[in-house]
């Protein structure tokens, strides 16, 4: 089957009362299914392990999002374990059927977008259009991927020697470990998930303890377009007893990570020591945050440019590796573009995530909020 080149999601147009009506009715959905205890799901098992934790609210501190289990070792063990079962057959699944299925989950996200933006507005406390822009970026991800593996299942360009026969083909590794970040709960880790499994590989997916709920509804989505259990797993807890066990199973081929400075490095050290039983080196994906500036020239629009320095800075909070921490800006032209980023920032509007007008909501958690103060 043929595709279309691809092309980037468009945001939501908010000033349509049409679109404005649909985010208020999946916000109103949402908070209606908020509450409720998700299981971990270990090859297609649903597990309740007894011991919860609670994802909250940021910006309705007793407001609980949902209950989430507190995952053992010997779980996280068994996850990997039935990840590397299920890669025995999922990685002879033709790469067209795997891309075919991925684009079946870009389908399912674009259909329910605002759902899955609704939940990023009750868990993370994202404005609006932060949550519409990370949903078009998980479709994004979804539709790219699935792109690339049918251009990497073709056959490769390669230099041709006489008296040879050599070919160049991409083979998948095994048992990936996917530990996504809070800041873009929906988009790094629906791209990491995606990037994995329609490339062959299996996932254990261990979502941060601050945004577990829309990873769980994105697993469900996964089963709904058809991806086979114990291809994706499931698995919520603590980072130094879950997400040490997965990364140092022996099992483990490789980890996808996003996030702190301090967790990339323990987990470049951790997959670093070769395990009793393990035959490949571990490989470690970690991308662990920017420090960006925008620069303005002298000859800038100002308008254009305070505008962009106080969408950067402060949307999400600030809570992004691109969010703008420096403003590097001409002498000639500081003093004008300072008055107008402090006008515009003067603007926003702080509040409830959930009231369309808001443009600056709550940090992520308590411990953020005291870093900040």
């Amino acid at each position: 089957m043929q595709h279309d080149e691809f092309r980037n999601e468009p945001f939501t147009d908010f000033s349509k009362e049409e679109n404005a009506r649909a985010m208020r009715e999946a916000v109103a959905q949402v908070k209606s299914e908020l509450g409720r205890e998700y299981p971990l799901v270990i090859g297609g098992e649903r597990i309740k392990t007894g011991r919860t934790f609670d994802s909250i609210n940021p910006a309705k501190k007793m407001e609980v999002v949902g209950s989430f289990q507190k995952a053992t070792e010997e779980l996280a063990r068994a996850a990997v374990e039935k990840a590397h079962e299920a890669f025995q057959t999922w990685r002879n699944t033709p790469a067209e059927e795997r891309a075919d299925l991925l684009f079946r989950v870009a389908a399912l996200l674009r259909e329910r977008r605002h759902y899955f933006s609704a939940w990023m507005i009750h868990e993370v406390a994202k404005s609006w259009p932060e949550a519409d822009a990370d949903t078009a970026e998980a479709i994004d991800f979804c539709e790219f991927y699935a792109r690339e593996m049918l251009r990497y299942a073709a056959p490769q360009p390669l230099t041709r020697i006489e008296g040879e026969d050599n070919r160049l083909e991409y083979i998948p590794l095994g048992v990936g470990v996917v530990i996504p970040p809070w800041n873009f709960p929906l988009a790094i880790m629906a791209g990491m998930t995606a990037a994995s499994f329609v490339t062959g590989n299996t996932v254990v997916l261990k979502p941060s303890s601050d945004a577990p709920a829309i990873a769980y509804k994105f697993f469900e989505l996964l089963e709904e377009a058809g991806v086979p259990a114990g291809v994706v797993n499931f698995m919520t807890g603590s980072g130094g007893e879950v997400g040490d066990t997965v990364v140092d199973h022996p099992q483990t081929r490789y980890v996808a990570f996003t996030g702190s400075k301090e967790i990339g490095l323990r987990i470049v050290e951790r997959a670093a020591k070769v395990h009793d039983g393990q035959i490949w080196i571990k490989r470690v994906v970690a991308e662990m945050g920017g420090k960006d500036a925008i620069i303005v020239d002298s000859d800038t629009d100002l308008d254009d440019a305070a505008a962009g320095v106080v969408a950067s800075a402060f949307g999400f909070q600030g809570q992004k590796c691109s969010a703008c921490s420096r403003a590097i800006i001409v002498e000639g032209v500081y003093e004008p573009i300072l008055q107008r980023i402090v006008e515009g920032t003067e603007k926003l509007k702080v509040g409830d995530p959930t009231e369309q007008a808001t443009g600056v909501s709550a940090v992520i958690n308590q411990k953020a909020f005291k870093t900040i103060n």
